[in-house]
């Protein structure tokens, strides 16, 4: 089934920079979903000679281009491993010739890679899935999607070392949305929950997925709390909530505005550039990506452990149990 796995070579024509982060995210599933768990930096080179419809005037200059598309794309998995660690569900050999899926029963933090992964290859956001018999059902992508509303809470959760809340909608507990930030600001206790008169009548979430802090013990404003949107889809870059944050969701919502500033983070599953990181980050505020989403979730396990509440981290386990079904399912096939 690996070889349905498209990789188009038009990612890597021309005169730009490579997609290095596609030509990456290529190899990993082709060892995620090849039977004997393997992919190997040669399947790029293959795949674009395979794929040229010209003859090159200078056929040594193309092959070294390809050769370098494939080594570039070795090197950003394995900046990826060093930035993950544990969490990185796939092993490089010495040479960088051939990646190895390893995690059959994936860690939480593995999973939330594994995830991660399938959403930023989904036919909406990627084409290396377009002819694939594994991609994931409509049924699933929802799932799926959900699942990142978990993983996110958690990885927020790690991000500040405190307690986070699934606040989006639809909410783990089932709650409506007052109720729900009522229960919030019971614990932090700066402010006054209470819509205003103009605040609309039929509210899901208001553009806030999770909410986290380090709990304040004694009672009084000024701790760190974070507000964080999370985008799975190809317009994620549209989701940025700073300016909602701080200028529309507590003027809506309370009648006395908590004096607590809400730090705007953004949660997606995509691995970005390093060239185009910090004008990400200028436009969208804090941003936990695939590069530091899943090693968050290893360290939220030992906040779970010390009793620190994450809510939904329960569905952490079912979602690693998953994975592991949908790889078993896509190799058989």
């Amino acid at each position: 089934m690996s070889s349905d796995i498209h990789l188009p070579p038009d990612c890597f024509a021309g005169s730009g920079p490579p997609d290095l982060d596609l030509a990456a995210d290529y190899l990993e599933l082709k060892a995620v979903c090849a039977k004997d768990g393997r992919s190997y930096s040669q399947d790029i080179v293959n795949t674009l000679e395979l794929a040229a419809e010209q003859d090159f005037l200078d056929v040594d200059t193309e092959m070294k281009r390809r050769e370098s598309v494939a080594d570039d794309a070795v090197a950003r998995m394995q900046s990826r491993k060093n930035a993950l660690m544990m969490a990185y569900p796939f092993e490089l050999d010495s040479r960088g010739e051939t990646i190895s899926f390893t995690a059959e029963r994936p860690t939480l933090g593995e999973a939330a890679y594994l995830v991660s992964l399938l959403l930023s290859n989904l036919r909406s956001v990627s084409q290396l899935l377009d002819a694939f018999d594994g991609h994931p059902s409509k049924a699933e992508e929802r799932t799926l999607r959900q699942f990142f509303q978990y993983i996110a809470t958690a990885a927020i959760a790690a991000e500040i070392g405190g307690r986070a809340w699934s606040f989006g909608f639809p909410r783990p507990d089932g709650s409506g949305f007052l109720t729900k930030l009522k229960e919030i600001w019971a614990v932090l206790k700066d402010g006054t929950v209470g819509p205003d008169d103009s605040a609309p009548r039929y509210i899901k979430d208001d553009q806030v997925d999770v909410f986290a802090c380090r709990e304040p013990n004694d009672g009084l404003p000024g701790f760190l709390l974070v507000a964080a949107q999370v985008a799975t889809g190809s317009d994620w870059d549209m989701k940025s909530i700073r300016h909602h944050v701080a200028e529309v969701f507590r003027a809506r919502w309370f009648t006395r505005i908590p004096v607590t500033q809400m730090l705007p983070y953004l949660v997606i599953p995509f691995a970005r550039p390093e060239r185009e990181f910090r004008d990400d980050v200028l436009k969208m505020g804090y941003l936990l990506h695939r590069l530091r989403v899943p090693r968050r979730v290893h360290e939220a396990q030992k906040l779970d452990a010390n009793g620190v509440k994450i809510e939904a981290f329960d569905q952490l386990a079912k979602i690693a149990e998953w994975t592991r079904i949908y790889v078993e399912r896509v190799r058989q096939t």
